[in-house]
């Protein structure tokens, strides 16, 4: 019997860790890996390194898409790229001057060089918006705040 009621228990704490992290990621934050070289110097600024940065990403300014230019956001669970554009304004390209659709904003990359963002796809809606970069959680050496 010792050994069941164990067993039990470590069940029952494990399930309700996991519907806590769970939560926690989906509503308040989460820690992202930055792959690429598409936001350097901000993020990965040694190209050839093994060590990626990890950041924090903040979801309470999904309640009401609240975002500001200069955000710096994760969009599709995996593209972070920096605001440039909001609804209604307009922004250059190298093509063309183009508005921003409501509902949508603009982003690009901090290395234009080496980046996807919507000078390639254009403005994103912002429901495909994940969350707001805070900061950088790892390597511990760049630890910082993002402004």
């Amino acid at each position: 019997m010792g050994i069941q009621n164990l067993l039990w228990q470590v069940t029952k704490k494990a399930f309700t860790g996991g519907i806590i992290g769970v939560t926690i990621s989906d509503r308040c934050c989460s820690v992202v890996p930055v792959r690429g070289d598409s936001m350097s110097p901000t993020f990965n600024p040694q190209r050839n390194s093994y060590l990626d940065d990890y950041v924090l990403v903040e979801k309470f300014c999904l309640q009401d898409y609240k975002f500001a230019r200069g955000d710096v956001v994760v969009f599709r669970d995996r593209y972070i790229k920096r605001i440039v554009g909001l609804p209604g304004e307009w922004i250059s390209s190298s093509r063309d001057v183009i508005r921003v659709p409501e509902g949508h904003c603009w982003v690009e990359g901090d290395n234009k060089a080496s980046s996807l963002d919507s000078r390639t796809f254009g403005p994103i809606p912002l429901g495909l918006i994940r969350g707001r970069v805070t900061g950088v959680v790892w390597p511990p050496q760049r630890v910082s705040k993002i402004s």
